[in-house]
């Protein structure tokens, strides 16, 4: 009899365990160092570990090894959650410049610089005549406490391999 009171763990080898080749699902929540839910998700999403999905972080080493049940809080800087805040990516102009179809905070504004690349940037700030756009992720510059919750490791289906784990929204997608 063992004196652990710690539930077996499965072989590294099982289909239980992340790793490499299997889908993982699993919900999320990403909060602000003060606790504030920024994002949150209850409905499981998957993605193929190792794929071509990257998730942000290091989340990816953090579930390794983990199995189905298991929990994993992170703590992200800045660099290694989305970055730090970038002023060049804010801009303020007249209202009078800009359409009236993004008169309002938290409108989408689609822009193309001279090489073609297309960003999104989002209305921050309207006030005094003036309108903000920012192009950087809502979540830049900011620290960030994340919670995972892994619901599912198994074996992809065809379709999901064909997928490579695009087959739901990944942490901090929902802000883009």
């Amino acid at each position: 009899m063992s004196d652990s009171l710690s539930p077996a763990r499965p072989d590294p080898q099982s289909a239980q365990v992340v790793r490499p080749g299997k889908y993982v699902s699993l919900t999320y929540s990403i909060a602000d160092t003060q606790g504030s839910i920024l994002e949150q998700t209850d409905l499981p999403v998957g993605y193929i570990h190792g794929g071509r999905t990257e998730l942000i972080g290091g989340m990816d080493a953090a579930v390794s090894g983990k199995c189905a049940g298991d929990q994993v809080d992170l703590l992200l800087t800045p660099e290694d959650g989305f970055g730090p805040h970038d002023p060049d990516l804010t801009f303020t102009d007249s209202l009078d410049n800009v359409p009236p179809e993004f008169h309002f905070v938290g409108a989408e504004v689609q822009m193309q610089n001279d090489n073609g690349d297309v960003r999104t940037f989002y209305v921050t700030r309207i006030g005094e005549g003036t309108l903000t756009i920012d192009g950087n992720h809502p979540l830049a510059g900011k620290s960030l406490k994340v919670h995972v919750w892994i619901k599912d490791v198994r074996d992809p289906t065809a379709a999901e391999l064909s997928q490579d784990g695009l087959a739901g929204a990944l942490p901090g997608s929902a802000l883009h």
